[in-house]
């Protein structure tokens, strides 16, 4: 394998996806290139953990919060 060229779908500028990351995606079964420079997956890994969460609830499911009742289920029909 010989290093690539990609370029970050974020920022638009080039970076080289190196023959060891290469190696290391095979080894953990990745099947998909990296698609963001290192600076930008840094500052999307910081939105994510930022205090909102990246919109993830307190539960830390990313789906929204929905109130839930114990009321019997009334039917309009």
């Amino acid at each position: 394998m010989a290093d690539k060229t990609l370029v970050c779908k974020d920022c638009g500028k080039d970076f080289v996806f190196t023959e060891g990351e290469q190696q290391f995606y095979a080894e953990k079964g990745f099947t998909n290139e990296p698609t963001r420079c290192k600076d930008c997956r840094s500052a999307k890994k910081e939105r994510f953990n930022s205090n909102d969460g990246g919109n993830r609830n307190s539960s830390g499911s990313s789906k929204p919060k929905h109130e839930s009742f114990n009321s019997p289920r009334i039917s309009k029909y």
